[in-house]
């Protein structure tokens, strides 16, 4: 949506808006804001809101909050009367410059540069969570709130009508789901969004995750992201879909007969650098439990059938040719691993070379695939030794991300009970 500042405050007035939410995300995807008064709007828009930044992963000291006023939204599930919106931030330098952390500004500048290139993305994610009971005290237990799977319906699919509340508030907002089901697990739920510009989309996802949990708290239930919440269950996956054309023509196909060079390319320059962002798209300890286990892929490999590898090409009947990835959790920065899975594409076209989709064609055993990490610290060992990384993420970037998981890492190898230590980690805040 397009609107002037002047527009926007008059909205603000006519609707009885009395909070202004400005939201950004920290180096985990978490969704953080300062709500300001409709007074202090305009000096929001002209010089930015100032907020200590010095206790959030990626922050420095002060920082300054400037609206992105294209992002202005109603949250739904607030009173109407004493109305809140929120808009996403950019986050600046007090002299107004780009602060260099700021992975939501590193992402928008990128497409930009590509768009220049010729270039257009869409991308789309389709996000599981589970649901779980609350005890008699109102906290969060590892109860789940049914016991349906794939694609059941009530009676034994008890979680549909908080999904219909979450759709409707999501529809409400601008924020474009296309379906919604029960998975596999007992409670666990997908929303699958449609394809928007990449910064959009991680807008969505990032805020997702917040509506999502708002309208389960109302309905007296706890959403949790958590990867693995349940030893012997289904994990919960992030999977991006990935639409581009060059000059307004689709770079990908249905199949590999009807998909160009430069689609192959682009596939093959994923599986190249996957292993080296991995520590990116799965940022807890939990993230690696979820490898191999159900539908969870484990090698380097893709397919195009709907299985379980990495990289998935879909049949586009009646939709935009375009591919799956399937090995990312809602633990990621967004932002961050957009860029990257892009990034990584683009230097597979640039370097002319598709031949990695022939020698990681899946044949079912696994022979001579490489491994997906195995563990956050193999991971983030990897990703630290990585040419590509450094070239696609800024310094700050990558000192904030590996000194947190740095942290998670040293915690997880001291617990004694590593389960417990995921637990208290990871289940009531993802």
């Amino acid at each position: 949506m397009s609107f002037s500042p002047k527009e926007i405050l008059n909205f603000i007035e006519e609707n009885d808006v009395k909070f202004i939410r400005l939201t950004f995300c920290d180096m985990f995807g978490n969704l953080k804001n300062v709500a300001i008064m409709p007074n202090e709007l305009p000096r929001a828009f002209e010089y930015g809101i100032p907020f200590d930044s010095s206790t959030i992963a990626g922050g420095t000291s002060d920082l300054l909050l400037v609206p992105d006023i294209s992002t202005l939204s109603v949250l739904p599930w607030r009173p109407k009367s004493g109305r809140v919106v929120r808009f996403f931030c950019s986050l600046k330098n007090m002299d107004g410059s780009d602060y260099v952390g700021d992975t939501r500004t590193d992402l928008t500048n990128y497409i930009n540069q590509l768009r220049l290139d010729g270039y257009t993305c869409e991308m789309g994610t389709k996000c599981e969570f589970y649901l779980f009971e609350l005890d008699e005290k109102g906290q969060p237990t590892l109860i789940p709130h049914d016991n349906g799977g794939y694609l059941d319906v009530a009676p034994l699919d008890r979680c549909e009508n908080a999904r219909r509340e979450i759709c409707l508030s999501l529809e409400e907002m601008g924020m474009n789901p296309k379906s919604s089901c029960h998975k596999h697990g007992p409670a666990q739920n997908e929303i699958e969004f449609r394809e928007n510009e990449p910064v959009t989309a991680a807008d969505n996802m990032v805020h997702y995750k917040t509506v999502v949990k708002s309208i389960a708290a109302q309905s007296g239930l706890f959403a949790s992201f958590m990867p693995k919440p349940l030893a012997n269950e289904h994990g919960s996956a992030l999977c991006i879909s990935i639409s581009i054309k060059k000059r307004g023509e689709n770079i990908f196909g249905s199949d590999l007969t009807e998909m160009s060079h430069e689609g192959k390319c682009f596939i093959s320059g994923i599986l190249t650098r996957i292993r080296e962002i991995t520590a990116f798209l799965n940022c807890t300890t939990n993230s690696y439990k979820r490898f191999g286990m159900g539908y969870a892929p484990k090698y380097v490999d893709w397919s195009c059938e709907n299985r379980s590898q990495l990289i998935r090409i879909p049949k586009a009947v009646g939709i935009t040719p375009r591919i799956e990835l399937r090995s990312a959790d809602a633990c990621c920065n967004p932002y961050a691993a957009f860029k990257l899975i892009l990034a990584a594409g683009i230097e597979g076209i640039n370097s002319d070379d598709c031949t990695l989709l022939d020698s990681t064609m899946k044949d079912g055993s696994g022979n001579d695939l490489q491994l997906l990490p195995e563990t956050l610290e193999e991971a983030v060992n990897i990703a630290r030794n990585s040419d590509f990384v450094k070239r696609n993420l800024s310094a700050e970037i990558c000192a904030d991300i590996f000194e947190q998981t740095d942290r998670q890492v040293s915690r997880y190898n001291a617990a004694d009970d590593k389960d417990e230590f995921e637990y208290r980690s990871y289940f009531k805040y993802i």
